[in-house]
């Protein structure tokens, strides 16, 4: 029997970084683990997932300095392919039907972003993760996010954070006295860039498109089951 959930279709955005937290190498398989059962129970419980995955444990183009920066950020949006294709594995492994499709052409191990062939597979109940961010160079994965939530008619991006569990008035790490932000508006971000939430593409976006979002920490993946459910964590941002 499904539960009673708040949000029936999610675009998840997970950081690179929370994939490979802890690892020696590059991907930490208890976290895509943990991870990919939350999943599952949303899945059960009656939603349908997009996810956006980055590639921050791998690569970051905006640091390589003395690189072109195309170069730079096609390095990067081939490297999400491998986050992609590791979450695929562990979410098929739990009889989850999934597709990787990338903005990048690479149809020997995914197939082709199209708009109309995902919404076709996210109504046959399948997982879709949406590789190569936009497939163009200077956006981020937070715009890849929110442009592909709103391509898929998602009711809500959910923000996978490491190490923090919402916004705060500044970084917590550094200010034990930041104080959590339950709520926020798209102007708030566009007007204080200190709050690190997204870039101002993905806000702006978000804005002009009435995309609410959650903020979560991922480093609890029970918060993906919380944030379906609509209980009250993190950060809402609405217009």
């Amino acid at each position: 029997m499904e539960e009673q959930i708040k949000y029936k279709r999610v675009l998840l955005k997970l950081s690179g970084e929370a994939l490979g937290k802890g690892a020696s190498g590059i991907l930490n398989y208890d976290i895509l683990k943990n991870i990919c059962e939350k999943i599952k129970v949303c899945i059960d419980m009656g939603a349908s997932f997009g996810i956006v995955i980055g590639a921050g444990n791998i690569w970051r183009g905006s640091l390589a300095k003395s690189m072109d920066r195309v170069r730079a950020d096609q390095m990067g949006m081939t490297a999400t392919v491998i986050n992609a294709l590791a979450l695929q594995d562990v979410l098929e492994s739990m009889k989850i039907d999934t597709r990787v499709m990338t903005a990048i052409e690479m149809r020997q191990i995914a197939e082709p972003y199209i708009r109309n062939k995902a919404l076709s597979h996210l109504n046959k109940g399948r997982v879709c993760i949406f590789g190569c961010g936009t497939g163009s160079p200077y956006f981020t994965t937070d715009t890849a996010a929110v442009l592909r939530a709103k391509e898929i008619n998602a009711d809500i991006v959910i923000l996978g954070k490491n190490n923090v569990d919402a916004v705060y008035s500044a970084d917590p790490a550094k200010y034990p006295d930041a104080q959590k932000l339950a709520n926020l508006n798209y102007q708030n971000i566009l007007n204080n860039s200190k709050l690190g939430v997204m870039d101002n593409t993905a806000a702006s976006f978000s804005m002009d498109n009435n995309i609410p979002m959650l903020v979560i920490g991922i480093d609890d993946p029970e918060n993906i089951i919380r944030a379906l459910k609509g209980e009250s964590i993190g950060t809402l941002i609405e217009n």
